[in-house]
């Protein structure tokens, strides 16, 4: 067959980045604010960035030979980047459902957006911010809502003792506070 009609890639730069996961019927839950964050990236990638790259793009095209112009190949590859991620985050903020975790305020039982302090089966205490998928921070102790830590404590109340199931082992955990974000400080 003729090479002609071969799809030919680069490293797999075409390809589409896999979206982590739902549940199966599951929503993308989404805080305000990590909303507000996703959408300026989208916005920032559209109005500035892609734009400065096509003009580098379009300058180094307009030098001659392209097949040995680092300027037009390495901005190709940066526009092809700049396209994929404009497509992931478009994607995601379709689906993305808006929770507002303060409306939970002064509640004992854990729902999206809750800071629970627990002790595991060491005896350590430990704190996780229950986040969505897009914005869980594990660095800053934020779990994604999926995360088996946190399908584990979801729907569980101050004082309740549950089983996390490891590869290796299983963990009980007891949930010792749950605390949202009051109201007031929610809308700041």
């Amino acid at each position: 067959m003729s090479k002609a009609f071969t799809k030919e890639t680069q490293d797999g730069d075409d390809d589409e980045l896999a979206l982590p996961p739902l549940p199966p019927g599951g929503k993308n839950y989404i805080s305000a604010q990590g909303y507000a964050r996703l959408r300026g990236e989208l916005l920032d990638l559209i109005d500035n960035e892609r734009p400065k790259v096509v003009d580098t793009v379009h300058w180094a095209a307009s030098n001659g030979d392209r097949s040995e112009n680092g300027d037009y190949i390495y901005g190709k590859k940066r526009l092809r980047e700049i396209d994929r991620r404009i497509r992931f985050l478009t994607k995601r903020l379709e689906i993305a459902e808006i929770i507002d975790p303060a409306v939970h305020h002064g509640n004992s039982q854990i729902f999206f957006g809750a800071t629970v302090t627990y002790l595991d089966g060491a005896g350590g205490e430990r704190t996780v911010k229950i986040m969505g998928i897009d914005e869980a921070n594990s660095a800053q102790g934020e779990v994604s809502w999926i995360s088996p830590i946190a399908r584990t404590l979801l729907k569980a109340r101050e004082g309740d003792v549950l089983k996390l199931v490891l590869p290796d082992r299983v963990d009980e955990l007891e949930v010792l506070q749950v605390s949202y974000p009051s109201p007031a400080a929610a809308k700041s």
